[in-house]
């Protein structure tokens, strides 16, 4: 045991040690720059969570809801990023997400089930403020914190859950600036936190009128999103 603790301990000096040797900056004034651009690719999963409220049917059924199944999105859009001080930068995101969240009813007395598939494209604008560490060599650790208004362009009638199609989420997340000889990589994990209820209450589209249960079934649900991001500076 102690022959691996010393080579453990071995591996963490020189770890710490490279890691404190100077080196060539790449591109070191980017980030002294009033505006900065760039572009974004990332996966992300999109969750709800449902406050059931216990409604029971005529027929004496209760349903309730939940995501059995997590379905990972896909992501794109541009950067823009502007200087405030040496550690704090104002950015704006314009994003789309492509995703969809899998939702499951289910019967407490039977163990009946129903499945609907919620695919979504989201249009969406995320305001951060990023507050950044001191530079060291090429790498920059950060953390983001902000607002993402979102517009659903895919909201579907005639199913049992309908959602609204505006939201809002408080995001937190955090990354690293990696300083390359030609641009900037920046990956980033973010998560995501809806404000408000997004189930639709008034189903004046629905013609099957035995979907109503699903919503009446539901008090509120609020979206969830967790988002792993790669930013091209």
């Amino acid at each position: 045991m102690r022959r691996y603790l010393l080579i453990l301990n071995m591996l963490l000096s020189c770890l710490l040690l490279t890691a404190q040797e100077k080196k060539l900056q790449h591109r070191p004034y980017i980030d002294q720059r009033r505006l900065h651009y760039g572009f974004f690719i990332g996966v992300h999963s999109q969750d709800l969570e449902f406050a059931n409220n216990g409604f029971i049917t005529e027929e004496g059924e209760s349903w309730f809801a939940d995501i059995a199944e997590y379905s990972p999105g896909f992501s794109v859009g541009v950067l823009a990023e502007a200087y405030l001080t040496e550690n704090l930068a104002l950015r704006v995101i314009p994003s789309l997400y492509f995703g969809q969240r899998n939702v499951t009813f289910h019967e407490q007395n039977s163990g009946e089930e129903y499945r609907q598939v919620m695919k979504s494209t989201l249009l969406a604008l995320p305001i951060n403020l990023k507050f950044s560490a001191p530079r060291f060599n090429n790498y920059r650790p950060f953390l983001v914190a902000g607002v993402n208004p979102t517009l659903s362009l895919t909201n579907k009638n005639q199913q049992a859950l309908k959602l609204k199609a505006f939201d809002c989420y408080l995001e937190i997340g955090m990354g690293c600036d990696f300083y390359l000889p030609f641009f900037k990589l920046i990956p980033e994990l973010k998560f995501c936190f809806a404000l408000s209820n997004l189930i639709e209450k008034k189903r004046d589209d629905l013609i099957d009128k035995s979907l109503i249960k699903f919503t009446d079934s539901i008090e509120k649900a609020q979206g969830r999103m967790i988002m792993l991001t790669f930013y091209f500076e």
